[in-house]
């Protein structure tokens, strides 16, 4: 079912497998729960992606997101946890699964997988609907997206998938044979992410040697320090400025485009708006207990005040 046309959106960050808090949420925001799914009479809810994996009500989290969609009250993106549950399932042309079961991947969708222990039919389902699931939507005054937004990227994905659902033979296509579109899936769902090369080493506040962390995308990359480019990561690092031939090249998102709301940094201080027109309203539940809301009403520019936290 489509939803509804609405001037009223309430775009909720990654919720983790945190029923409860959602369901908190929910009814705080006006919503109620009628013929087995959250409603609001004017109101539509969107979700940034990551409803699985490290909360204790994964299998309730998806039911609650899953039927707010299927009823039209929500929208919802893809995360990155989700695409990884679905290449955990699909096997590539040589018999191997497309996310490797290794421990890393193993440990990281442990707890949905025993969520579903008694309800293989049912995870089954799920996988088939995640699939239907946008990677971005692009509501004209405002876009939403898990971690990462280029136009000239985003084109070429809408090429790459033109009918939206994300079937398994265009997938293993899509990581076999073009690896720039692989690559753009990568980080629109991790981010734009900072490598440095073998022989320099950096030190974050905890005395760790970091290879690698992610990077704001809306500034110039030009004239930063290490730690005014990092973004979204859960350590500090030094203030002295990038080697000018390292610095990072990509487009930086300018404050006159569309409003971005995105999900995945995990930010121990709760949701933020980092830009006028960007908002990161992942508040890293897990860690925190806090699940955070956007609650959009038609403005061009973002306001602190129409955030909401509940714990």
């Amino acid at each position: 079912m489509k939803p509804m046309e609405s001037q009223f959106y309430d775009i909720i960050g990654d919720v983790h497998g945190y029923a409860s808090l959602l369901k908190k949420l929910l009814k705080t925001m006006g919503y109620s729960k009628s013929s087995g799914t959250w409603t609001h009479p004017e109101h539509i809810a969107i979700f940034t992606g990551d409803f699985l994996n490290r909360g204790p009500e994964i299998r309730e989290s998806l039911l609650i997101v899953r039927s707010m969609v299927e009823s039209g009250a929500a929208l919802a993106i893809l995360g990155n946890h989700e695409y990884r549950a679905i290449l955990y399932h699909i096997k590539d042309d040589n018999g191997l699964f497309m996310s490797r079961h290794i421990a890393g991947n193993r440990n990281q969708i442990q707890k949905t997988l025993t969520s579903f222990k008694n309800y293989p039919d049912e995870w089954k389902s799920h996988l088939k609907w995640m699939r239907t699931l946008p990677l971005f939507l692009d509501l004209g005054k405002f876009r939403v997206i898990h971690a990462y937004w280029n136009d000239g990227e985003i084109d070429k994905l809408k090429n790459s998938f033109p009918g939206g659902k994300l079937k398994k033979s265009l997938l293993k296509d899509i990581h076999k044979n073009h690896p720039v579109e692989s690559a753009i899936l990568y980080k629109i769902l991790k981010g734009l992410e900072f490598r440095c090369p073998k022989d320099l080493i950096i030190k974050c506040n905890k005395g760790m040697s970091r290879k690698l962390f992610t990077i704001n995308w809306w500034d110039s990359p030009e004239d930063k320090t290490f730690q005014e480019l990092s973004f979204g990561n859960k350590f500090i690092l030094p203030d002295y400025h990038v080697p000018t031939e390292l610095a990072p090249h990509f487009d930086p998102y300018k404050p006159d485009q569309p409003i971005v709301f995105i999900g995945h940094y995990c930010l121990s201080e709760g949701a933020e708006i980092v830009q006028k027109n960007i908002c990161c309203i992942d508040s890293c539940v897990d860690s925190t207990g806090v699940l955070s809301a956007y609650r959009w009403s038609g403005e061009t520019e973002l306001n602190k005040e129409n955030i909401l936290r509940i714990s």
